[in-house]
């Protein structure tokens, strides 16, 4: 052929080519006849494979797919996989922190050695509006993925991780399935604005953590500090909690199960003398007070020695290269440590994901349900129960229940009266990314969120609040109220980023926020009913409304934001990165002069590790150097805050003797209302080292929280009422935030690695006055209980925050009366004590301690032995005081009811009244054993429909090593100000706390 030119070449190549075609079709046809009755033997295969890593050590979770099918398998823990393929077939191995594998299949066995892959590792940290590669992050942001998560059985997200962030702190009052968290992100921001983070869920900005179980949790980024908070603008003050949930992947359908068992158990009761103690006291003399001849623990009658809770999560995914979906359904049933206090829900999570316009076109669409029932009737009345004289009961002889008008029954009321919330939280987001042309990118995203609950309550005719009711003695008790809070986001983007000359990469970012947010609500109770047939379902059946004396009550309001933003990021031959933001907000919330607020930032960061002078360090893997400085505001105060409102004066008798209602202003407007602005300057080194071994990151921080909101007192006139919503005040905080990650020991049958952080913080209230308003100090923290002894905290202006403050603790006379030390440091009766807070140069009350921890401490262990793990987690706080309330109001024996042990032993000097003084301030340094799981993963046959399957053992709150004396150290509060959250304060051992417990929980996971 080589010799023929021309047409006669064309004629000659047009009939080996139709020879060709005719033999094609020839054979095609025999292979067609025979693929009616069986496949090609030849070609059909069950395949055996193993996945490794650079080193060949097995790698665990390897999607494995057969290239241009549905087909796909993942490797067990041994890196081995089974699936079916053709000879000739390709199999695409991939997952994260590896590059994409491609393998053609030439038998019926195969290994696949993979190779990490950084720039995938870096592209797994989540920023606002976004993602970005690690390497070229320039603020402080940290990534807690699903497997670092706590396995105990979370109730709200940020139970995932508990001690995983350094400078995160998550507090609970206890374990009471219904109680939420406080949490505080570098110390405390605010006195009376909200102190909780941003929840950004899946980019809804506000998002609801009710919504999430987790197992749908994919991973968490914190946005530390300001210079990435800023994005978020006036919603960020208190960091930016940005939660991604699971999502389909391409491959064969995939169905996942897990589940978990716990039961709890009381541990570390307060310890107070038992019946047949108390009974010996009195017989000594120790105690006066009278035996009524019977021995009850009132405390255990409150527990719920049956307790056991349970979860239950399915999830189904898969998809193709153009479509993936996923969606689970979630049965929870939380069972309290108390009588009638629980909580069951039901959640529906679905997320799709479509391809289209020739893979230009991504369209996100995720939608979530959940429906709780909430028992609230226990749970409470500790304090009143374990005070009482064991030698009481709780029925009378005749077996009815006991009631006296100087305490509640709480046992009987837990029989006697219902309380109920039935909730409905729903979201509904989407997201469209739009490829226009090269590095151009348009993205729409909405959302809709809907909470509404109905609370309802009644108090039969033989329960004691009905019984002691002095207005209708005898008669029930109902109310019920509602609320519909509704929130909707329209938030629309473009995005573009271009690569120059090979070094200087860019990105930058553009966009538009709109938030709309409306809540109503409306609440009636009567009284008066002469059954409990009705309960609180028909309230128009009682007396009290017929007398013109029941109560109801209704309200609604709004509030806007709009924004516009914008972010650039620079890259200089991935050596230098510089990061800037400005995001310009307006609030309906803000004064008619202080609508609008503008929130800059900018970071900068360098890879020091890629630099010439770096090569010969071996020991260095990567290091980087970053600082940045943003600013971020606080709008969480209550609507029409910056208005004049009008409310109701009370109904008066009018001249024409008729009582009407009277209307007037209820708060002085100021036009000049404006967000609370944080800024923060933070210096950061993130580096590995020791051939990838050791990892983490160092962050130094200083922020300064400007124009804080509070009520202060107005001169009237020129103000129509005596108080004013402004800002006046600053506030600052400052410290020192390790995270460290430790592959101590990689061998093929044992690992183990290890997670450590550390913080320390100062926290100070700069000031609180200005030209207008003067105000030397604040005290906080009431105190409680007998004796009306105010607050443990008077924090002046330049004082650390969390500072008790009052008298010095001098012993006892020959009385057993109160000595304390004056400012000349003389040991004096109380009554010559000066109380004096205006004037310090007279006064002899002093510092006495402070509440706040100044080191935090967590520590994670991660064993595995072939198929066995485990995991040791460890968590304390550091150098801060407690004020031991129950020590101070029982531990003193003019206490009538039942008394601590210690009031007999440590406390036995005492013959005097109740006193507050640094006597009952105790260290609350602890280290908890907070985490101790066993888990085994079975070794499946490949032949098997289960594809892994693991089953675990946890213990939670296994040991808390402490030297204070009172209830669990952890469960003090250790945020804020001083100000009540969730029926604690800052550094307060509450008298009646919910009991601690000790949980054991057992789960089970796998796939198929």
């Amino acid at each position: 052929m080589a010799h023929l030119k021309g047409k006669s070449k064309l004629f000659f190549s047009l009939i080996v080519l139709a020879s060709t075609i005719k033999q094609a079709q020839a054979n095609s046809k025999i292979v067609f006849e025979n693929s009616l009755f069986k496949e090609s033997i030849t070609n059909q295969q069950q395949l055996q494979g193993k996945v490794v890593d650079s080193g060949g050590k097995p790698v665990v979770g390897v999607t494995i797919a057969v290239k241009g099918t549905s087909k796909s398998t993942q490797s067990d823990a041994s890196g081995n996989f089974s699936l079916e393929a053709k000879s000739g077939e390709v199999l695409v191995a991939t997952s994260i922190g590896y590059k994409t594998k491609e393998v053609p299949v030439t038998g019926s066995n195969v290994s696949i050695r993979m190779e990490e892959d950084q720039s995938q590792l870096d592209e797994v940290v989540v920023v606002g509006y976004g993602t970005q590669k690690l390497k070229e992050v320039t603020s402080s942001v940290a990534h807690v993925s699903a497997d670092q998560f706590r396995q105990s059985g979370a109730r709200n997200p940020l139970d995932l991780i508990q001690g995983k962030v350094a400078g995160l702190q998550v507090s609970r009052s206890g374990s009471n399935p219904n109680s939420g968290v406080a949490t505080q992100l570098r110390g405390a921001i605010s006195v009376t604005g909200s102190a909780s983070p941003l929840f950004v869920i899946d980019g809804i900005p506000g998002g609801n953590p009710d919504l999430l179980q987790q197992d749908d949790i994919e991973s968490v980024d914190v946005l530390k500090d300001g210079s990435g908070a800023a994005i978020y603008g006036t919603s960020a003050n208190a960091g930016v909690i940005l939660i991604t949930t699971k999502r389909g992947k391409p491959g064969k359908a995939k169905f996942n199960y897990s589940n978990y068992f716990r039961k709890e158990y009381v541990y570390n009761r307060p310890d107070f003398l038992t019946p047949q103690e108390f009974r010996d006291k009195i017989a000594s003399g120790e105690i006066k007070q009278p035996d009524l001849g019977h021995s009850t623990d009132f405390f255990d009658d409150l527990i719920n020695k049956d307790n056991f809770s349970q979860n239950h999560n399915l999830s189904m995914s898969g998809g193709n290269e153009s479509t993936t979906y996923r969606g689970s359904v979630n049965f929870r049933n939380l069972e309290g440590i108390a009588k009638e206090n629980s909580r069951k829900e039901y959640t529906v999570r679905t997320s799709i994901n479509q391809k289209g316009f020739n893979d230009r076109l991504n369209v996100l669409l995720n939608m979530a349900t959940n429906t709780n029932n909430a028992n609230l009737l226990g749970g409470g009345g500790w304090e009143s129960e374990v005070t009482k004289n064991p030698t009481l009961s709780n029925f009378n002889d005749d077996g009815s229940y006991r009631y006296d008008r100087t305490s509640t029954n709480e046992f009987a009321r837990l029989f006697t009266e219902t309380s109920y919330r039935k909730q409905q939280t729903s979201s509904l987001d989407g997201k469209a990314d739009l490829h226009i042309m090269e590095g151009l990118k348009a993205s729409v995203f909405g959302s809709v969120q809907r909470n509404s609950y109905i609370d309802g309550a009644y108090r039969a005719l033989d329960s004691e609040a009905s019984l002691e009711d002095q207005d209708y003695p005898g008669g029930g008790y109902a109310s019920k109220s509602n609320l519909l809070n509704e929130r909707y986001a329209f938030e629309p983007t473009l995005q573009y980023n271009t690569k120059i000359a090979d070094k200087h990469g860019l990105t930058a970012l553009a966009g538009y926020s709109y938030r709309y947010e409306k809540e109503e609500g409306q609440s009636a109770d009567n009284r008066g009913f002469i059954n409990d047939n009705f309960h609180e379902d028909n309230l128009s059946e009682g007396q009290a409304l017929r007398d013109g004396r029941a109560n109801m009550d209704s309200y609604k309001n709004d509030n806007t934001l709009i924004a516009f933003f914008g972010r650039i990021n620079y890259t200089f031959s991935d050596k230098y990165m510089a990061q800037f933001i400005l995001r310009r907000e307006g609030s309906s919330k803000f004064g008619a002069n202080n609508k609008w607020g503008s929130f800059p930032a900018v970071s900068v960061g360098w890879n020091i590790s890629n630099e010439d002078f770096m090569k010969d360090v071996d020991f260095i893997n990567n290091l980087k150097l970053r600082a940045g400085y943003g600013e971020t505001g606080n709008t969480g105060f209550a609507n029409n805050a910056s208005r004049l409102t009008l409310g109701g004066g009370g109904k008066y008798l009018f001249p024409d003797e008729t009582y009407r209602e009277t209307y007037g202003p209820d708060r002085n407007p100021n036009p000049n209302l404006r967000w609370e602005t944080k800024k923060e300057t933070n210096i950061g080194i993130d580096f590995t080292m020791f051939n990838n071994k050791l990892s983490g990151a160092i962050d130094v921080f200083q922020r300064k929280t400007v124009d804080l909101l509070d009520t202060y007192t107005t001169p009237q006139p020129p103000y129509i009422r005596d108080n004013i919503y402004s800002n006046v005040g600053t506030l600052s905080s400052k410290g020192i935030e390790l995270a460290l990650s430790y592959r101590a020991i990689d061998h093929d049958n044992f690992k183990w690695n290890m997670d450590f952080t550390a913080s320390t913080l100062k926290n100070v209230l700069d000031t609180y006055s200005n030209d207008v308003f003067t105000v030397k100090y604040k005290t906080f923290g009431s105190i409680g209980g007998a004796g009306a002894l105010g607050d443990a905290f008077t924090t002046y202006e330049g004082q650390r925050v969390g500072q008790f403050f009052g008298k010095r603790f001098a012993g006892f006379d020959d009385d057993g009366k109160w000595l304390f030390y004056n400012r000349q440091g003389e040991a004096v009766r109380n009554d010559v004590i000066n109380n004096s807070r205006d004037d310090l140069n007279s006064s002899d009350l002093t510092v006495l301690g402070n509440a706040v921890p100044k080191y935090y401490v967590s520590w994670t262990n991660n064993f595995s032995y072939k198929n066995f793990d485990l995991r040791i987690f460890m968590r304390g706080k550091f150098d801060y005081d407690i004020l031991n309330t129950t020590a101070l109001s029982y531990g003193n024996k003019v206490w009538s009811g039942n008394l601590l042990r210690d009031a007999f032993t440590k406390y036995k000097d005492i013959d005097d009244t109740y006193m507050y003084s640094d006597y009952y301030l105790e260290s609350g340094s602890h280290l908890k054993i907070d985490e101790v799981t066993v888990g085994y993963r079975f070794k499946l046959k490949n032949e098997s429909w289960i594809n892994n399957l693991r089953a675990y053992l946890t213990v939670q709150n296994l040991a808390t090593i402490t030297g204070y004396s009172g209830n669990d150290p952890d469960f003090v509060l250790d945020a804020g100000l001083g100000n009540e959250v969730n029926g604690q304060s800052l550094g307060i051992d509450s008298r009646g706390p919910y009991p601690n417990t000790r949980s054991f929980l057992f789960g089970l996971n796998f796939s198929f």
